[in-house]
C-alpha cells in the first residue's frame, strides 16, 4: 500500500480508501471485509450518517472495536432524514451539525472523528454558521479535521477562502472530468487533500451496460468503456485502469472505492502494483469522449 498526507492535516491515508456505502452484507460479512482491508493496508474508511440511516456507521463502530488506532474514520453530515423516512432534506445549520456529531460518535463507538465532512453545500447556505460548527467541534476535540464533499466549484472556493478545511471529496472519473476544469489545480496549488469518489462511474467504465450519464449519450459511454478496455489487459483490468486514471492526477490524494466483495477489495488494492498509464494510453482515453463542463453545477 502507498500512503499520502491528506492536505496539510496530520492524516497519512492509504491511496486506495474504502467507500463504506457499498457495504450491504451482514455484520459478520462486513467485519470480514473491513478487517481484510486493514490487513491489506487500507487505513481510511469513509461513511456518512445518511447511509442506511446511520446503520452504516453502526456497522463500522462494531467492526473497529479494539482496532480504533489502526484506522482513520471519516463521516459526513448535512442531510436530514424526514420523519416519515421518505427522503432527506439539506440542513447545514450549526445546531443541526452539533447535534448530529453526537449521534455519529455514538454509532461509531469512538470519542473522536478523524475527518468530519459537510455532505454537500450550496451558495445559499449560512456558510459562516456552518464553519462555526466545525470550528467548535475542533476545539472540543470531537473531530480532528474537517472537510467538504462537493462537486460545486463556487462552494469549494468559498470554503477555501473562509474556513480551515483540509480536504475536498469530489466525483471524478474519465466520464466526469469537470474537476480538471478548475478545482483540481486550485486545490493542488493551495495544498488541500483531494478524495475521489466515482472513479469507475457507477460501473459504466467496467461492467455495466452503457446508458446516458451526465451529458453523455449511451453511444458515448460505450465508446469510453471500450477505450478503457482497449488499454487494459493481463497486467491491469478495466477497474484498475479507471482508478489509475484518477490517481495519476497529481492533485489526488486517494481514490475512495466502493467495495462490496473480497474480489473487489483485492483488485482495488492491487491497482497500486499495476503499470501506470502511459502518455499514449492517457491520450487514447481522453480522446475517447468529449470533456464535460460544470455548466449545470456552478
Amino acid at each position: 500500500m502507498e500512503y499520502k498526507r491528506l492536505g496539510e492535516s496530520s492524516l497519512n491515508i492509504s491511496r486506495i480508501s474504502f467507500g463504506c456505502m457499498s457495504l450491504k452484507g451482514s455484520q459478520t460479512e462486513n467485519e470480514k471485509i473491513l478487517h481484510s482491508a486493514i490487513d491489506l493496508g487500507i487505513n481510511y474508511f469513509d461513511t456518512a450518517d445518511l447511509y442506511d440511516k446511520g446503520l452504516n456507521e453502526e456497522s463500522l463502530g462494531k467492526a473497529f472495536k479494539g482496532k480504533r488506532e489502526e484506522v482513520i474514520i471519516a463521516t459526513k453530515v448535512g442531510n436530514q432524514w424526514r420523519s416519515d423516512g421518505s427522503g432527506w432534506d439539506w440542513n447545514p445549520n450549526k445546531d443541526y451539525i452539533l447535534a448530529c456529531v453526537e449521534g455519529s460518535l455514538k454509532r461509531l463507538q469512538t470519542d473522536y472523528i478523524d475527518l468530519y465532512q459537510l455532505h454537500g453545500g450550496t451558495m445559499e447556505d449560512p456558510i459562516d454558521e456552518t464553519i462555526e460548527a466545525f470550528e467548535l467541534l475542533l476545539k472540543q476535540g470531537k473531530i480532528r479535521h474537517y472537510g467538504i464533499s462537493s462537486i460545486r466549484p463556487n462552494v469549494i472556493r468559498e470554503y477555501i477562502k473562509r474556513s480551515n478545511i483540509v480536504s475536498v471529496m469530489t466525483q471524478y472519473s474519465l466520464l466526469d472530468r469537470r474537476p480538471e476544469e478548475s478545482t483540481l489545480s486550485l486545490l493542488k496549488e493551495n495544498k488541500f487533500g483531494v478524495l475521489v469518489r466515482g472513479s469507475v462511474a457507477s460501473g459504466l467504465l467496467v461492467n455495466k451496460a452503457p446508458k446516458a450519464y451526465l451529458n453523455y449519450s449511451e453511444e458515448q459511454i460505450s465508446k469510453a468503456a471500450q477505450a478503457i478496455k482497449g488499454v487494459s489487459g493481463e497486467n491491469r483490468n478495466e477497474a484498475q485502469t479507471a482508478i489509475r486514471y484518477v490517481l495519476q492526477n497529481e492533485a489526488i490524494t486517494s481514490a475512495v472505492v466502493g467495495i462490496r466483495t473480497m474480489q473487489q477489495l483485492e483488485e482495488a488494492v492491487n491497482t497500486l502494483i499495476t503499470p501506470e498509464l502511459t502518455q499514449d494510453e492517457l491520450r487514447v482515453l481522453q480522446q475517447s469522449i468529449p470533456v464535460n463542463k460544470y455548466e449545470q453545477h456552478r
